[in-house]
C-alpha cells in the first residue's frame, strides 16, 4: 500500500491541492450570488488554479489512482458547507464521507507494481 502511494505521492498532493482549489471556486460562487461580482471573479480564479493543478497532477501518477481521488470534492464541499454556510452534516452524510474517505485511500494504496 505505501508503494503506490510513495510511487504517485506528487499526483496525490497535486490532485488534493486541486480539489481544495476547485471546492473553495464553487463556494466564492455560491457566496457571489449576496456579494457580488468580485467573488464570482475569484471563485472563476480558484477553480481554473484547480483545473490546471488537476491537468499538472496527472503528469505525476497513474490515471486509475488519481481519478477516483476527485471525489473527494464531495467531502471537501460537506466541510465547507458546514464551516462557512453552517450548513447541518447529518449522519447519513456523515456516513458518506467515511465511505468515500475510505475508497479513495484503497484505491490509492491498491495500485500494482
Amino acid at each position: 500500500m505505501l508503494d503506490s502511494i510513495k510511487k504517485n505521492k506528487t499526483g496525490i498532493i497535486l490532485m488534493l491541492l486541486s480539489s481544495i482549489f476547485v471546492c473553495i471556486g464553487q463556494l466564492l460562487w455560491k457566496l457571489s450570488a449576496e456579494q457580488g461580482i468580485f467573488v464570482l471573479l475569484m471563485g472563476f480564479a480558484s477553480y481554473g488554479i484547480g483545473a490546471l493543478l488537476m491537468l499538472v497532477a496527472y503528469r505525476f501518477g497513474k490515471l486509475s489512482v488519481l481519478q477516483p481521488m476527485l471525489s473527494l470534492n464531495y467531502v471537501l464541499s460537506i466541510i465547507l458547507a458546514a464551516l462557512v454556510l453552517n450548513e447541518h452534516i447529518s449522519v447519513m452524510k456523515g456516513v458518506g464521507v467515511f465511505i468515500i474517505i475510505t475508497g479513495v485511500m484503497l484505491i490509492a494504496g491498491g495500485d500494482e507494481k
